[in-house]
């Protein structure tokens, strides 16, 4: 008879938003690492692996998510009753989730499952932190909870006070994760040191495609499901050090003094950053390549991903930003994942962006009956943007580029005013913006075939959707001023 062993699983849950629960960055990194080291550091005291003996066997430790196979039933035990208060006394305010099986080596694949299923239904009454304090304390002017600590002009309570605590530890970590170097000093420490030439930064989230998928076919396997899970976290780090040195080498006079990039997770096949705008969809394109490549050298199989980039205001809530980098990361995934799209059986690696334009975000549904339908039969909602193969009606990312780069001259610039003013007609009459297209190509020069082309193919209707003529204009227009406007301490450059 096989032996009683017994499954313990952990989520924490709601990381995004405890993470971006401020707009200061100090804040933002601490609490990243405050996230990793409860997964990685703080469960190693009812692992064993502190003492160097496990009590049983370590299957997922990244990204929020624990798996351990405990061999006695009172070490789980253990583990159940004191890792949530370990995790509240590290990390107030976080949301932890546990469920526990028993189980032996032979059915470990349905255990698995089974405790996936527990720990769904155990989000709705999660484990909580909550500190409300008495109606006469003094609190913090940012979050309304009790102070414990002056900083400055400030009072922090408990949560931001171990926040600002790990930033600096986080800096080291994550710039070697992240980067492959160890000098932390280049880290940015203020998100004045990110944006450059205008204000515009932005929020990038990426994760693989079809992972739970993949997971099912080695679920069964302990040891594999072990091996896979590092693995997985190897690439993605080596995927963000090979994004990291293509663009640094790209951008080298931008990236001497500081790194304008600020990884906030990178674990599991989950990466996000907050970096500068500029170069924001080159670099999450990179990264996604390398992420192909590294996943077939470890894992003997490649594995695709998709993203989402937020384009904002320094200034605007990053929480908010995360919200729609993560919506637009899923709205690339469901496109991908048409039959009509799939490359061999593979989902294609692609990626989605929106340029903020109001002062708040909803859902990214809203936003494209708002801003990006401009009348019936016809929207402005192109992407997503495919990475390494060209699918038919879409565009790749250096397709977008290439073309976005045509418009940075001094014809170029005339030709985006007049795009510009095209999208505005086609608002209120489709005709009479067919013959504003036949004014912008009358008025360009004989040695201007590259932008009459241009003008020509993102303006008529050669690309569906359902039924929905759509246009790349927006986002070309979007990418241009991101990329190229001047609007911080330089003479401005009109967009």
């Amino acid at each position: 008879m096989a032996e009683t062993k017994y499954l313990y699983g952990a989520a924490v849950q709601g990381i995004q938003s405890f993470i971006f629960q401020t707009n200061e960055l100090k804040d933002i990194i601490g609490a990243s690492e405050l996230v990793e080291k409860i997964c990685q550091d703080a469960f190693k005291e009812f692992s064993g692996e502190n003492e160097g003996k496990l009590k049983g066997k370590k299957i997922v430790n990244a990204a929020g998510n624990i798996k351990f196979i405990f061999d006695k039933k009172e070490d789980c035990e253990k583990a159940f009753l004191c890792f949530p208060k370990k995790v509240m006394e590290m990390a107030p305010g976080i949301t932890i989730s546990q469920a526990v099986l028993e189980m032996n080596d032979n059915n470990f694949g349905k255990a698995f499952d089974d405790i996936e299923n527990k720990l769904h239904i155990q989000r709705n009454r999660p484990a909580r932190s909550i500190s409300l304090g008495l109606m006469g304390m003094c609190r913090s002017r940012k979050t309304g909870m009790p102070a414990v600590a002056i900083d400055g002009d400030d009072f922090l309570d408990l949560a931001t006070k171990k926040k600002k605590d790990f930033a600096n530890l986080a800096n080291n970590r994550l710039c070697e994760n992240c980067f492959g170097i160890k000098n932390s000093k280049r880290m940015i420490i203020s998100i004045d040191d990110i944006t450059s030439k205008n204000d515009w930064i932005a929020v990038i989230h990426a994760d693989g495609n079809e992972l739970g998928k993949i997971i099912k076919t080695i679920e069964s396997d302990a040891d594999k499901l072990h091996e896979f899970s590092e693995n997985l976290n190897a690439s993605t780090v080596e995927a963000a050090k090979q994004a990291y040195q293509v663009i640094s080498a790209k951008y080298k006079d931008d990236f001497d003094k500081f790194i304008p990039i600020r990884p906030i997770v990178l674990g599991g096949d989950d990466f996000t950053v907050i970096c500068r705008a500029d170069f924001a969809i080159e670099y999450a394109n990179e990264y996604i390549k390398s992420f192909e490549n590294e996943t077939q050298k470890r894992l003997f199989r490649k594995l695709t991903a998709c993203a989402g980039i937020a384009f904002i205001k320094s200034s605007y809530p990053f929480y908010y930003a995360y919200n729609l980098a993560e919506s637009l990361c899923s709205e690339a995934k469901k496109d991908a994942k048409m039959e009509a799209h799939l490359i061999n059986g593979l989902v294609p690696s692609c990626l989605m962006f929106h340029k903020v334009q109001d002062s708040f975000v909803e859902d990214y549904d809203q936003i494209v009956q708002r801003e990006l339908t401009a009348n019936e039969g016809c929207s402005f909602k192109f992407g997503p943007y495919y990475i390494n193969n060209k699918i038919d009606g879409k565009w790749t990312v250096d397709d977008l580029l290439e073309k976005v780069k045509l418009l940075d001259s001094k014809e170029g610039n005339a030709v985006k005013s007049h795009l510009r003013q095209w999208m505005s007609i086609m608002y209120d009459n489709a005709e009479y913006a067919k013959q504003k297209v036949s004014r912008i190509t009358v008025m360009l020069s004989p040695s201007s075939k590259d932008l009459e082309e241009l003008v020509k193919s993102v303006t008529n209707d050669k690309y569906h959707v359902d039924g929905t003529a759509v246009y790349p204009v927006y986002d070309m227009l979007a990418v241009y001023s991101i990329k190229y406007q001047v609007t911080k301490n330089q003479v401005t450059k009109e967009a």
